[in-house]
């Protein structure tokens, strides 16, 4: 009896336990139904670049795996790649908008382009004029009108010139190319003069064919003729505002930049306008420098139409390295068909030295370090030029960039002074770069 006994405590109290901890359990189920419990443990800290612990090896309630926050799984050069994409695919449309609105009005803004580079010319005129006591009106007429017949007299004197040498060209292209065919005959290549009849009769052939297509271009070239007649009043009548009232126009154009931009805006222009005189000057110099000593040479050299092709070097000049090119190449064919190859030869030794003259002494003396551009620049800005506005697009390119660069150093400069400290961005300069800056800072402050 005794053992029974002992048994049955033992069991009653194991039973006791057992429901104790039933009780706990169904409180415990009851509070979180109620939502009544031990608050849950903090969320781990996520640093940039770092995955959350969840991620390696966490569960959430139920069992199911816990997700992070896509943002802070992304990484951080990740995320400054988005941002800079989006911003600079903002920026790129902004720019194809720009660029399709500029060739829609392409005579406008050509026109008045032209107009800048002319004023930029004149302008010096003007003010010698009213430093001799001219009232302004006067001033401005008395430049705009000598100007514009000046150039006038430049364009008749060429075509005359053309129209007077164009029976003798075409006399010595047709002598050219009798010579060309005997050397092609006596040449070593075993040319027959069926050969060389055939190659005519099929250009004759496809002229006749394409007459259609001619025509239409001889229309289109009308219509292009329109055009630039049209561009040139634009032109004419831009120049005579901006000579007269270019002070107020500016005025006005400050007007419309924002109070918080406007002093900085305020000091770019006359910079702006400083470099974009300096190099119209500089340009115009190097170019008569140009033409005058190349076409001595064609004359010496006894080419004919000289003194036109001196004037076609001269206009060419204003297009940057392109129009060097063509109007070399151009006095150098003349000279091949009029004269022979010894005479093309010479002329294209008269070119390159004049041209390497100019790239080494003349520009560098002449046009200044404050309109100095890098080669690559010009390139690629005479290119894009050309692609979006034609030789207007070209000869604009380069003086455009030429102020862009002056507007931007000079607000750089002036962001720095007004922080009070040079605005670096990036890594600080190191090695020998971080002398150079120091001993130029230090300068600058010696100077102010």
């Amino acid at each position: 009896m005794a053992k029974r006994a002992g048994w049955l405590g033992r069991l009653g109290s194991r039973l006791s336990r057992m429901e104790a901890r039933l009780d706990e359990r169904r409180a415990e189920v009851e509070a979180e139904a109620e939502g009544v419990g031990e608050p849950p443990p903090p969320a781990p800290v996520v640093t940039a670049g770092a995955r959350p612990a969840a991620a390696h090896a966490g569960t959430g309630p139920g069992g199911a795996p816990e997700r992070p926050d896509p943002v802070s799984v992304i990484p951080w050069g990740v995320r400054v790649a988005a941002e800079a994409s989006w911003r600079l695919l903002l920026l790129a449309g902004l720019l194809w908008v720009l660029m399709k609105v500029i060739s829609e009005v392409r005579l406008v803004v050509l026109a008045f382009a032209a107009a800048m580079l002319v004023t930029a010319l004149l302008q010096p005129f003007v003010v010698r004029l009213r430093r001799l006591g001219l009232p302004r009106g006067l001033a401005t007429a008395v430049t705009a009108i000598l100007g514009f017949v000046v150039i006038g007299l430049v364009g008749w004197f060429v075509v005359w010139q053309v129209m007077e040498n164009l029976d003798d060209l075409s006399n010595r292209l047709r002598e050219g190319i009798n010579e060309l065919k005997t050397w092609a005959l006596d040449s070593p290549f075993h040319v027959t003069e069926k050969q060389i009849n055939d190659v005519a009769k099929n250009l004759s052939e496809t002229i006749g064919t394409n007459t259609e297509e001619i025509t239409s271009a001889g229309l289109q070239g009308v219509t292009v003729l329109v055009e630039v007649m049209t561009g040139m009043l634009l032109a004419m009548f831009s120049t005579l505002f901006l000579l007269y009232d270019g002070k107020k126009i500016w005025t006005w154009v400050l007007g419309l930049v924002p109070a918080a931009a406007r002093p900085g805006v305020a000091g770019a222009g006359p910079r702006a306008w400083r470099t974009l005189t300096a190099y119209v000057r500089g340009t115009v110099l190097v170019a008569l420098i140009d033409a005058v000593f190349i076409g001595l040479g064609l004359y010496f050299l006894n080419v004919t139409m000289a003194v036109p092709l001196a004037v076609f070097i001269f206009l060419f000049a204003f297009i940057p390295l392109v129009g060097a090119v063509i109007s070399g190449a151009l006095a150098v064919v003349v000279a091949l068909v009029t004269e022979g190859p010894f005479t093309a030869l010479m002329v294209v030794l008269v070119v390159l030295a004049v041209q390497q003259i100019e790239g080494h002494v003349l520009q560098p003396f002449i046009l200044g370090r404050a309109v100095r551009v890098h080669p690559l620049a010009v390139v690629l800005a005479v290119a894009a030029g050309g692609m979006v506005a034609g030789i207007g697009g070209a000869v604009v390119a380069v003086p455009l960039a030429a102020v862009t660069n002056t507007v931007v150093g000079y607000l750089r400069a002036y962001s720095r002074e007004q922080r009070g400290f040079p605005a670096l961005s990036g890594p600080g300069p190191h090695g020998a770069t971080a002398v150079e800056v120091a001993v130029r800072e230090a300068g600058d402050d010696q100077r102010a």
